[in-house]
């Protein structure tokens, strides 16, 4: 139904493989790109050493999947360690979407950290009795409308894991969103991490695939330990070509992603029914509580997406039954749309809530 509405709210559009391959073929010929074998090849580890350097660590790893890379990161920093003990927020990635992998293939104990609703602070982690291997932070925390601590508390975090020799791992996914929030450049943000995980599709657009960072030993090892799942794909030139020929301008457009995220939350003071999570912008996303039930909100749109041809995004269920919320990654569909536009679809969301709400 997404694909039929004229106005979608979230995301980016998306080229047609036909124009995107195009489009590849073009720059493959004006960069001379050759495949890669099995990884080994010049653009593709130019670009592994290119998001290193980016990220301010010794080497990078190209991965097929972020699911292949975070769980591996961490069971390396346990092997090193020789404690098996993984501490992280309930909302990440590794716990929720990945059918308890690192469990069922016995590769560490995940103690959650944190309150399920906030970043968590160092306090938290420190109050953990059990002795740490690794610790994951999520930036930004997705699950719970892109929340970031703040730069202090992640320093704090930094400075405790490296006193008590504990693997700081980043989860960032979503780092590219991140610095605008901080204002920093991205080596500051991940200083003091021991390694990070990036995805390459995730707000950069590319097919897939993530790039792994941190030094050479432990690159190293990771490499092998890719090797050993089936992760050694023959040619990784259209997962790199597709990340590398819109990089930089996709990293680019982010503070003005960011600058339209508050313009957004300034609007949505004139609706009620539609409130905010985060309750002030931390990245270019948010959640948008709605006082309907998942089934209602799916109701409302479908109704607005076969009336009005607006797609609002995928309702998901609250706390509350009577709560659900839309998650809305402003991209370049938000950026473009003129305010009187937005303002209209907002009015129609803020209308559907009160007729089902009074029904």
């Amino acid at each position: 139904m997404q694909g039929k509405c004229r106005v979608v709210l979230p995301g980016n559009r998306e080229p047609s493989p036909a124009q995107m391959f195009t489009e590849m073929a073009t720059w493959c010929e004006q960069h001379g790109v050759e495949h890669d074998r099995y990884g080994e090849g010049t653009h593709i580890q130019a670009f592994e050493q290119k998001i290193a350097t980016l990220l301010g660590f010794e080497a990078g790893l190209f991965v097929i999947t972020g699911t292949m890379a975070q769980p591996t990161a961490l069971q390396i920093a346990c092997e090193e360690r020789q404690c098996h003990n993984v501490a992280m927020h309930s909302s990440s990635h590794i716990y929720l979407h990945e059918n308890q992998g690192y469990q069922l293939q016995h590769r560490f104990n995940l103690l959650p950290v944190g309150k399920p609703y906030q970043p968590w602070t160092v306090s938290a982690i420190a109050s953990i009795p059990d002795r740490l291997a690794a610790v994951l932070y999520e930036l930004p925390m997705r699950e719970i409308g892109g929340q970031l601590p703040t730069f202090n508390e992640l320093e704090e975090i930094k400075r405790y894991c490296q006193s008590q020799g504990i693997h700081l791992h980043m989860d960032g996914a979503r780092l590219w969103e991140s610095a605008a929030f901080y204002q920093k450049p991205y080596n500051e943000i991940a200083m003091g991490f021991n390694s990070v995980y990036v995805s390459l599709y995730k707000g950069i657009g590319g097919l897939g695939g993530a790039m792994l960072v941190g030094d050479k030993d432990f690159i190293g090892k990771a490499r092998v330990w890719m090797h050993r799942q089936g992760g050694s794909v023959y040619h990784r030139t259209p997962y790199i070509v597709t990340a590398a020929m819109q990089f930089e301008q996709k990293l680019s457009v982010l503070p003005k992603l960011f600058e339209r995220t508050q313009q957004i939350y300034a609007m949505l003071e004139q609706y009620p029914s539609l409130t905010p999570n985060p309750s002030q912008p931390q990245a270019n996303m948010l959640h948008i509580h709605l006082p309907l039930s998942q089934q209602q909100a799916c109701k409302l749109r479908d109704k607005l997406a076969t009336e009005y041809s607006v797609w609002i995004g995928n309702p998901q269920q609250g706390m509350l039954p009577q709560q659900s919320y839309i998650e809305w990654y402003v991209g370049d569909r938000l950026l473009e749309m003129s305010d009187d536009e937005l303002h209209r679809c907002l009015a129609l969301i803020e209308r559907g809530c009160a007729e089902d709400s009074s029904n």
